[in-house]
């Protein structure tokens, strides 16, 4: 008791006086000093808690870190229920993803919002075990009137952090609370031990899932014996060694090509896979492994450049993005003559534009378009994938870092994607999945033209112009507080919105052909003919996933037919099969919709054998955004058989 009057004490001169707090901890006192730096309240009673879609998606991100800690929390609740305590599990952000133990200490912990959902990152609630043990990245014990808010001071919490065994990441932290009265001196130690139980249990389920990769990786070896390849598991670690695929990939270090799949593909579902590595691998393509629980990694196969006539040597050569106009953006319909007519007048003037379409209609083929007929051309295009890199990437990623701005720092720090488009342009794709706490920063950009590194306070003047792109409805995300207001209207000064393929009429037929005829010329065959009922297969079927689900089809059927005339039988059995829906009538009420909407999405997870990766991809939607509809319409998560 005598120690913690001293603490309070001390807290109560720091908040009167401000300077270093006096005789307290090191750990203590810089946490308190970054809590004021955060402008946070000490009178302020609660942690901000985050609405059900954000907590399922963080929870669906976080899902193989909640099912390594799951033993633990089942066992918590016995090993805690006399203990006056409970477990929290937080993901990398500080955001409470799951909690168990003594069920009279989960009740009392919502008065605080220490519940699932409520956000204890030091930026939001000051100085606890959870948030601190973040900053730190080292198990701490935060007792009474050790927080920074005084209604937390009730607590004694002991947080250790949870790295991944295979590359260190910070995936999140374990923490045990209970009230600061009685005082358990042994939580830390067991927050410690639950933590090493959780990595062991990851470690295991690496091991396995690398296992799966090498297997695959030897089986195909002998198709591809003359190209190089990669293995990459799920969160974008190097599994098999580089060799010598590394002269395929532009001279770039190990360490560069490492650091950039795990950028793209880290955090990323395996939706987008592919998408990401064709961004920063042109020349490469992308098999994706699967097991039981859905994607585990992939092998990325090094297809050898065509060679080049000029005659000038091909290290020689800068990478450069490809460049795009109108022209060869394939489409003669009504729709796409007018939105490539749009398109060409909103590339001459410098607005930021607002790109909109569903996943898959080709929304960074019109960004590229706009850039090469834009008024600098010649400037860099710089693509950012927004909901393609973890959380704690994506701000030193855009905005850059300052030497010394975080551990593991580049010692001379690094320009971010904005200065790197400095003069030229940049594609936000995914606007929408930017945390709202970056948001500002990127509106400081667009309207004073300035933008400060991570741990910089120098203002670096850049000429960008910005494409942003997204497949969600931002105006509902406005309304939902998820993006800015003020943010929107800049981003959004021109729209321009890309037809779904199923709107484009003969646009199939002409993509299918093209597409069909690049294929064949892969691998040096001539080009196919379709018959009449294939063709009318193609042209009937919905396309949910628009553009680039029609090209992987006509790729794989390529691969796999022997003959120059394409049947109906060639096709897959979702196309051979498909069945148009009938649609909603004029007169349909907003609960019509969402029953039909209903019907559709079980149906197609009826259809795909409860794989939900591939009903959100016929469906047309992240698998994200699948998940967010299975909790609004009260769907439990299938099991699969």
């Amino acid at each position: 008791m005598q120690e913690q009057r001293a603490v309070r004490r001390a807290w109560e001169l720091f908040l009167e006086l401000g300077g270093k707090p006096a005789g307290i901890g090191e750990a203590i006192a810089a946490s308190w000093q970054r809590s004021r730096q955060f402008g946070i309240a000490a009178e302020r009673s609660e942690a901000p808690l985050a609405g059900e879609p954000e907590i399922f998606r963080r929870r669906s991100l976080n899902a193989a870190l909640l099912k390594a800690a799951r033993p633990a929390l089942e066992r918590s609740k016995t090993l805690l229920a006399d203990a006056s305590s409970m477990m929290i599990l937080a993901d990398p952000g500080g955001l409470i993803i799951d909690t168990a133990g003594d069920p009279r200490v989960v009740d009392l912990g919502r008065r605080n919002h220490l519940e699932t959902g409520g956000r204890w990152e030091e930026g939001a609630i000051g100085t606890n075990a959870i948030g601190t043990a973040l900053a730190s990245a080292e198990a701490v014990q935060i007792h009474g009137a050790e927080h920074f808010c005084e209604d937390v001071q009730r607590w004694s919490c002991a947080a250790a952090p949870i790295r991944h065994p295979t590359d260190g990441e910070l995936l999140g932290v374990i923490d045990i609370s209970g009230l600061a009265n009685p005082f358990n001196p042994q939580s830390l130690a067991l927050a410690i031990a639950m933590g090493q139980e959780i990595e062991a249990t990851l470690g295991q389920v690496a091991r396995a899932e690398h296992e799966i990769l090498l297997r695959q990786f030897v089986s195909k070896r002998s198709l591809w014996v003359s190209e190089e390849m990669l293995v990459i598991d799920r969160r974008g670690c190097i599994v098999h060694p580089l060799g010598s695929a590394q002269r395929r990939l532009g001279g770039m270090s190990g360490d560069e090509i490492a650091g950039n799949i795990r950028s793209l593909i880290g955090k990323a579902t395996a939706d987008s896979w592919e998408e990401n590595c064709r961004r920063l691998f042109p020349n490469a393509t992308l098999e994706i492994v699967n097991a039981d629980d859905g994607a585990v990694g992939g092998i990325l196969v090094m297809r050898e450049p065509r060679r080049r006539t000029s005659g000038l040597p091909a290290a020689t050569i800068p990478h450069a993005e490809p460049k795009v106009s109108f022209d060869q953006i394939l489409g003669e319909s009504r729709t796409m003559l007018e939105v490539k007519d749009r398109a060409r007048l909103l590339a001459e003037s410098a607005l930021q534009i607002l790109i909109e379409g569903e996943t898959g209609v080709g929304k960074e083929l019109f960004a590229r378009a706009v850039h090469s007929g834009g008024p600098k051309p010649d400037g860099p295009f710089v693509p950012v994938n927004c909901g393609g890199m973890a959380r704690d990437l994506i701000a030193s990623e855009i905005f850059g870092y300052d030497k010394g701005a975080f551990t593991g720092a580049d010692e001379n720090g690094r320009p971010g994607k904005i200065e790197k488009a400095h003069g030229g342009l940049l594609c936000l794709d995914e606007i929408g999945e930017m945390p709202v706490d970056l948001q500002p920063y990127l509106l400081r950009v667009l309207e004073d033209g300035v933008v400060y590194r991570i741990g910089s306070h120098e203002a670096r003047s850049v000429d960008v112009r910005v494409i942003s792109m997204t497949n969600r409805e931002l105006l509902a995300e406005v309304a939902g507080g998820r993006f800015r207001r003020d943010l929107y209207y800049r981003v959004a000064a021109a729209k321009l919105t890309i037809p779904p393929l199923r709107e484009r009429g003969d646009d199939v037929l002409l993509l299918a052909e093209r597409f069909a005829s690049a294929a064949a010329g892969r691998r040096e065959r001539s080009a196919p003919t379709f018959s009449d009922e294939a063709l009318t297969r193609l042209r009937g079927y919905g396309w949910p996933g628009n553009v680039r689900e029609l090209r992987n089809v006509i790729d794989s059927i390529i691969a796999l037919s022997t003959s120059n005339r394409l049947g109906e039988h060639d096709l897959p059995p979702e196309i051979r099969f498909y069945t148009p829906a009938a649609a909603p009538s004029p007169s349909a009420t907003a609960s019509d919709l969402k029953a039909i909407e209903r019907v559709a999405i079980l149906t197609e997870i009826q259809a795909c054998g409860g794989n939900l990766t591939k009903a959100a991809a016929r469906l047309g939607v992240a698998r994200s955004t699948l998940y967010l509809r299975l909790a609004e319409y009260g769907i439990g998560k299938p099991t699969r058989h």
